[in-house]
């Protein structure tokens, strides 16, 4: 077995550890936050910054590291990375000056210990595979929690997650296109950069009302579209009547938390890449952490 595949199988005991979590440093009610990420963690800040927003306790904005503007007043700013040793997450902390900075990482022994004001740690939730799951999935359940918005059930629902039956035919597609509304459009994206890293498969992500607007034009038979919450009323027979096959929330028979259904499309991933006889471990041109050289 693949080291992503026992680290996809792992996630709902991380999810239980970080849900007994109870750290200091995390953004309160009513601060002005930014959170930022690259790759990953880039789509698990913006699945946060969405449902604190929404969720009344204050704006919240997502940045990819690279494009955080340290002009902008925040009372806060929170990293997301695995590693601890992004070039672009510590150039992002050390512009942020006179803004109360906190990161998210499994690495205790990296620049970003230095770097940021509070530190917590999820190294319980680390990896081997150069492909992110469980530290992105558990950090999410993480701040859920922090934010009171992780279901009774977040644990069981990862656990089934983790052994039902994938779509039926995804392993046949030839293309896959992930759609999510609201916080769940991080999540979206971050489907479909699992399935191009680990399978180097064709894959697309919107928010899902964004799908009628040019993206329905692929829909075509052999090809599967993957829905991330309650679809917007009407598209899921749309996408069928494409020719597309319809998976996710708009395809179960009951409700299944968003976080839960990513398990799923992370096996998937898995999946095609061995069918495809590639290693999920290692997938093609990248590497575990970007530190960029110095000018």
């Amino acid at each position: 077995m693949s080291h992503v595949a026992e680290e996809i199988a792992d996630q709902p005991a991380c999810w239980s550890r970080a849900l007994d979590l109870s750290p200091g440093g995390l953004p309160e009610p009513g601060e002005r936050v930014a959170v930022i990420g690259c790759g990953t963690s880039l789509y698990v800040a913006q699945a946060y910054a969405a449902l604190r927003e929404s969720s009344g306790l204050g704006e919240t904005d997502a940045f990819a590291a690279s494009e955080f503007p340290e002009a902008r007043r925040y009372d806060r700013l929170l990293a997301i990375t695995r590693s601890g040793t992004t070039t672009e997450v510590l150039d992002a902390l050390d512009r942020a000056r006179g803004v109360r900075t906190v990161a998210v990482t499994a690495g205790l022994d990296t620049p970003v210990v230095t770097a940021a004001g509070t530190v917590v740690d999820l190294s319980f939730a680390d990896e081997k595979s150069v492909v992110q799951t469980r530290f992105a999935t558990t950090c999410l359940v993480l701040l859920r929690g922090h934010l009171g918005l992780a279901p009774a059930d977040l644990v069981e629902q990862g656990a089934r997650a983790a052994h039902e039956d994938l779509p039926e035919g995804a392993l046949a597609a030839g293309q896959f296109t992930f759609l999510g509304t609201g916080w769940t459009v991080g999540l979206a994206h971050e489907a479909a950069l699992k399935l191009r890293e680990a399978s180097g498969s064709w894959t697309e992500s919107y928010p899902a009302m964004e799908y009628r607007h040019g993206p329905i034009s692929i829909g075509a038979p052999g090809r599967l579209v993957w829905f991330f919450g309650p679809p917007p009323a009407g598209l899921a027979e749309q996408v069928r009547a494409t020719g597309a096959a319809v998976a996710g929330t708009a395809a179960a028979d009951t409700a299944r938390d968003p976080l839960a259904e990513l398990v799923r499309a992370q096996r998937l991933a898995v999946a095609l890449a061995e069918a495809r006889g590639l290693d999920p471990d290692r997938p093609r041109n990248l590497t575990r952490s970007i530190v960029l050289a110095g000018p």
